[in-house]
């Protein structure tokens, strides 16, 4: 009798292990993903700090297609006008995410999420006079 629970209770316990494991990894590369970005994004404002004046700046980023065959979005969270933090996200599970955090006073203008696919993503930041803003657009490949 053991031997036959033995044979319907493992595969259930196996298939439970390997999902989350998948889930797992799928959850490493959003966070290498988001780290990246905003890493970027960072840079851009430290560049755009360093000169006076008016500066428009543009960063292609090296994002992969896709994260264990799923396309993924990439978002600049906001609190109110201000950037927070880069998440990335399955993009039909979100339950599957990562985040990383910005630092302060970053404001968002225009798009503040992309799909992956066959697009060319850009991460932008404009200094003004009144503020440093930051944004993320996409372009066909």
């Amino acid at each position: 009798m053991a031997l036959v629970v033995l044979i319907f209770v493992l595969p259930v316990f196996y298939s439970f292990v390997v999902n989350s494991i998948r889930v797992d990894v799928k959850e490493r590369e959003l966070k290498e993903i988001a780290d990246y970005v905003a890493n970027t994004i960072e840079n851009l404002y430290l560049m755009a700090n360093a000169t006076s004046g008016h500066v428009l700046l543009k960063k292609m980023l090296d994002l992969p297609v896709s994260v264990e065959g799923s396309f993924y979005v990439v978002e600049i969270a906001r609190d109110g006008d201000r950037a927070s933090s880069v998440k990335a996200y399955i993009e039909d599970d979100l339950a599957v995410q990562a985040s990383a955090w910005l630092i302060g006073g970053l404001k968002v203008k225009n798009g503040v999420s992309v799909e992956s696919g066959n697009h060319t993503i850009f991460a932008w930041c404009e200094r003004c006079l009144e503020a440093v803003y930051v944004w993320l657009s996409c372009e066909a490949t």
